[in-house]
């Protein structure tokens, strides 16, 4: 059910399912690379920081927004995010320059200010054609070659969670399990640019292009995953046990959901057992005589 195969409902939009993210993850804070016209921005109603050099709003906004006229760049090498939002970034959506390069700097100044629990969506992952995955622009919808910013993070970052999604028009990447105080990627920066800016036209592997493994975006919303990450933040849930709960959440959300409930109802009979603060264990009023 969770990966690509025939689907009886239309295709969600990046808007759509980043709506559907907002709904259930919950996140308490939110950041965008790439404001434009302001429409996803507008999906936030929690302190959120919008960071675009040329925005024009054009939608209503809903939340306390700090908005940075200044490219991403600037913005990460002057500003802490953390002290307008108030803490790490929960939510994080990257649509800023579509050059591999800059998304590249994006996720690793994005994933400074998160917790293993964040979500961070990467915008036009999947293009549909050569055409829209070119670094010189010459399509309507363009994606540029950020697509190749996925296999980095599987080949350099395999402690994330990478996964792409089916949706319109050009695609997304999801990536779980942030990790702010790694430094893989600045420290192989310069090797990893060399080796992925290429000349136009660039050759996207078939398996971007026929989205092999993308997940359905109505399926991946659905899964309990983003309840566990909304507790991401509770002091005694450190990050290797919290990972592996993903994975269940992820692949085997039927055990996840059983063993969640089987926590609940156990809770549930120890504090039913709990004596009642301010009565003796030992009285007659407890015995019940």
């Amino acid at each position: 059910m969770s990966q690509t195969g025939r689907r009886a409902k239309k295709r969600l939009s990046r808007h759509e399912f980043l709506t559907r993210l907002h709904e259930r993850l919950r996140p308490r804070t939110y950041l965008e690379v790439g404001v434009s016209t302001g429409k996803s921005l507008g999906l936030s109603t929690v302190p959120s920081v919008g960071i675009d050099p040329a925005f024009r709003v054009r939608s209503e906004l809903h939340a306390k927004v700090a908005l940075a006229r200044t490219t991403s760049d600037d913005y990460f090498a002057t500003t802490d995010p953390e002290d307008w939002l108030g803490g790490p970034v929960e939510l994080a959506f990257i649509d800023g320059m579509h050059l591999f390069e800059y998304a590249l700097r994006d996720f690793i100044n994005v994933e400074k200010h998160c917790r293993w629990s964040s979500v961070i969506v990467l915008d036009d992952m999947l293009p549909r054609n050569t055409g829209e995955a070119a670094r010189g622009r010459h399509t309507g919808a363009w994606a540029g070659d950020v697509f190749w910013l996925a296999e980095v993070l599987r080949a350099y970052r395999p402690d994330l969670t990478v996964l792409p999604v089916d949706t319109r028009p050009t695609g997304v990447v999801v990536v779980l399990g942030a990790d702010p105080s790694s430094t893989v990627l600045q420290d192989h920066y310069d090797e990893i640019v060399a080796e992925y800016v290429r000349d136009d036209p660039q050759e996207v592997p078939a398996s971007v292009l026929r989205r092999d493994g993308a997940w359905d975006a109505h399926a991946l919303a659905a899964l309990p995953v983003w309840g566990l990450l909304h507790r991401g933040d509770r002091p005694w849930r450190r990050r290797e046990r919290g990972l592996a709960q993903v994975q269940e959440a992820l692949h085997r959300p039927a055990d996840y959901r059983r063993r969640r409930r089987a926590l609940r109802e156990q809770a549930e009979r120890v504090g039913a057992r709990a004596p009642v603060p301010g009565r003796a264990v030992g009285s007659s009023r407890a015995r019940g005589r």
